[in-house]
C-alpha cells in the first residue's frame, strides 16, 4: 500500500470516527436532559442488534430480552458516567455483554451458541442487508420472480447451512463474527467490546468468514457459475 493510499483510508477513518463521536455527543447530552424521544430512538435502533449478541451468551430469546431490559436500565443509570473513551455502541455492547455473562453464570451454563429465532436474523450474517427489506420497500432489490422451485429450495437449504456453519464455529470466532458482519461493528470496536487486541480480532474474523464461505461453497454458485445466493458480505 503506498503512503498516499494509506494517508487517505487514516483520513476517512478519522473523519467517520469524527462524525460517530459527534452523534454521541448529541445523544448522550439527549439522554441525560431526560429527552424520551432520544431514548427511543436509541432503543429502536439497537433493539435487534443487542439481541443477538445476547443470545451469543445467554439460552433463549426470553432470557436475552430480559437482559436487553436490564441494559437499557444499565444505560439511564449510567450515562453520566459515559466518559466518551470508546463510542456510545461500545459502551452499550459492554454493559450488554456484563449483564449477559454474570446472567449465564446465575444459570450455571454456558450456551456454545444460541440459535437465532429468525431464518433472517442467519441470513442476515452474510446476505446484503437490501434483501431482508418488506416486499412492499421502494428501495428493496426486485425479488426474482422467474426463480425456479429447485433455485428456492437450494436457497433455503444454503440459509440453514449458514445458520448451522455460524453455530459450528468456536466462541470468540462466532462473537467476532457477529459483532463485526452482522452488527457493522469496526474492528476498534469489536476490540473495545470483547477485550480483544485487534490482531487477535482479525485472525479471529478471518478463519471465522473462511469456515462460513466453506460451508456456503456449494450453495454460492451452480453449474453455470452462477450465484445461488445474493452476493455475500464476507470479504477477504
Amino acid at each position: 500500500m503506498s503512503t498516499a493510499t494509506g494517508t487517505l483510508i487514516e483520513a476517512a477513518h478519522d473523519s467517520r470516527a469524527s462524525r460517530v463521536a459527534a452523534d454521541d455527543v448529541s445523544v448522550v447530552e439527549a439522554l441525560r436532559r431526560g429527552d424520551e424521544g432520544a431514548f427511543a430512538w436509541l432503543v429502536d435502533h439497537n433493539r435487534a442488534g443487542l439481541r443477538r449478541v445476547a443470545r451469543l451468551y445467554v439460552s433463549n430469546r426470553a432470557v436475552a430480552d430480559e437482559v436487553v431490559q436490564d441494559t437499557w436500565l444499565g444505560v439511564i443509570q449510567g450515562i453520566w458516567a459515559f466518559e466518551g473513551r470508546s463510542s456510545l455502541k461500545t459502551w452499550i455492547f459492554r454493559i450488554l455483554i456484563n449483564h449477559a455473562k454474570t446472567r449465564a453464570a446465575r444459570e450455571r451454563r454456558t450456551v456454545p451458541f444460541a440459535r437465532f429465532d429468525a431464518e433472517v436474523d442467519a441470513v442476515d450474517a452474510a446476505v446484503a442487508p437490501d434483501r431482508l427489506r418488506p416486499e412492499d420497500d421502494p428501495i428493496r432489490p426486485p425479488r426474482d420472480l422467474g426463480a425456479s422451485p429447485e433455485r428456492r429450495l437450494l436457497v433455503r437449504e444454503a440459509r440453514e447451512q449458514l445458520q448451522n456453519a455460524i453455530e459450528a464455529l468456536p466462541e470468540n470466532q462466532r462473537r467476532v463474527l457477529v459483532l463485526r458482519d452482522v452488527e457493522g461493528c469496526s474492528t476498534e470496536e469489536v476490540c473495545h467490546t470483547l477485550g480483544i487486541h485487534g490482531p487477535n480480532v482479525r485472525v479471529l474474523l478471518h478463519r471465522a468468514r473462511a469456515k462460513v464461505r466453506a460451508a456456503l461453497a456449494p450453495y454460492l454458485t451452480n453449474g453455470h457459475s452462477r450465484p445461488v445466493l445474493p452476493a455475500c458480505r464476507f470479504s477477504s
